[in-house]
């Protein structure tokens, strides 16, 4: 298989930084609150986070195999592309770079929505300062990806750094006495327990960051591979130290339907304007996000364009190594919908793929250990057939339940896979 980018300039490190720093969201921010308003036992509130990321790494363990037998860049559509064939992979392609678009936008307002509440005067300019935002990580890429790449692994390593820092003042502060409250499971819902699974796997998503640039890492896609398990690892590790000083601190009944659970937890055991620190890590994931999306979502465009299903001017690469044409189309793309605020619908459509396509690339390992048994394999699914079948009963149950939640936008989905029909057969045809 042909690589859209023979130069492989970004080293092993770097796979570390774009897991941690893909996974590593504002989900641990909001996370606890919500799981804790409906689990208010701390022992088991700490097993869903053990259990949920344990899931998300034995997936890993066997994506790996995938990513490990794909040395291209292009994310999840080059891994599917292998497995299911073009058109399967035409669709995840472009509703997967949609929802990178889709994510700019958003995140791009939400940053503004942070720093006003740090600085109230730039409410007034929130659009404006927004597209300025992702305009300016729009132009790094056109530095190159060495700068990009460094930006990241500094910001991963401050995340993390920040994480742990804010950790250990919980876990050395006295114990507040907001720990009483509920010791046992509220009247919950199967419904309201599938939110919670949802969102904790949410919370880990971005463990498959690093196959969007697989295709330009020094040692090839077998230490692609292998450095995801390492970073989903270190990922399980911070949000357990981060929940256990949660619970340690202030206890689940203080953090209940809290928006931002840390912040809470930092002016109740520090003092009230403690806050302002996770406000400022927040801003800091945020612009990390920027510079990540805008280095994976237009690769996905070129790996289209490499396939014959997107503008070719979109697979030439710069001077930089980014594909400069794709990030100019992903950031007019983004600006508009900043513009238009109709970023919400793709936002939507977007999660909807969002688990499938984790059960698809389930099912790939699957079919390329029956098609393909001779081909080389960096690395192997570890436990397999039983680890593969174990995380696609979980994936297919967890689609099914999305699919029943969402049935409106499963219907906008099942729509738009109609209707890219056409459009790939004349793409396929010219």
């Amino acid at each position: 298989m042909t690589e859209q980018n023979p130069t492989r300039a970004l080293p092993g490190k770097f796979v570390l930084a774009v897991t941690i720093g893909g996974v590593i969201g504002l989900g641990i921010l909001r996370g606890p609150g919500y799981i804790a308003e409906f689990v208010p036992d701390p022992l088991f509130y700490l097993a869903l986070w053990l259990l949920g990321g344990l899931f998300v790494l034995l997936s890993t363990a066997v994506v790996a195999e995938l990513i490990g037998m794909t040395p291209r860049s292009g994310g999840t559509y080059a891994l599917i592309r292998r497995a299911f064939g073009p058109y399967p992979g035409f669709v995840i392609g472009w509703v997967d770079w949609l929802s990178f678009v889709a994510d700019i936008a958003l995140k791009a307002v939400v940053i503004m929505e942070f720093v006003a509440i740090l600085f109230p005067e730039a409410a007034h300019w929130h659009m404006e300062m927004a597209i300025v935002v992702t305009t300016a990580f729009a132009a790094l890429q056109l530095r190159g990806i060495a700068l990009s790449a460094f930006i990241q692994q500094s910001a991963t390593t401050a995340i993390a750094l920040v994480i742990i820092v804010l950790a250990l003042l919980l876990f050395f502060v006295s114990p507040s006495d907001t720990n009483g409250g509920r010791s046992s499971l509220t009247n919950t819902t199967p419904g309201d327990w599938s939110l919670v699974i949802a969102t904790i796997i949410f919370t880990y998503d971005g463990w498959l960051f690093a196959s969007y640039f697989s295709g330009e890492i020094k040692g090839g896609a077998g230490a692609v591979a292998r450095s995801c398990i390492k970073g989903v690892i270190i990922v399980i590790a911070l949000y357990m130290l981060i929940n256990t000083a949660l619970v340690n601190s202030v206890g689940l009944a203080a953090l209940a339907g809290s928006e931002l659970a840390l912040a809470q937890a930092l002016e109740l055991v520090i003092s009230p304007t403690a806050g302002s620190i996770v406000v400022v890590a927040a801003i800091l994931i945020l612009l990390s996000h920027q510079n990540l999306a805008y280095m994976g979502g237009p690769r996905i465009l070129q790996a289209l364009a490499v396939d014959g299903f997107a503008t070719k001017r979109a697979q030439q690469v710069g001077k930089g190594g980014n594909p400069v044409f794709a990030v100019l189309i992903t950031w007019i793309l983004s600006v508009g919908l900043i513009c238009l605020g109709g970023f919400e619908f793709l936002l939507l459509l977007s999660v909807f793929f969002y688990i499938p396509l984790y059960l698809a690339v389930i099912v790939g390992v699957i079919i390329l250990r029956k098609r393909e048994p001779g081909s080389d394999r960096p690395y192997r699914a570890w436990g397999h057939p039983y680890s593969t079948f174990f995380c696609l009963a979980g994936w297919t149950v967890i689609t099914l339940f999305q699919a029943y939640a969402e049935r409106e936008t499963a219907l906008y989905a099942l729509a738009m896979v109609a209707l890219s029909w056409p459009v790939y057969w004349y793409l396929s045809r010219k």
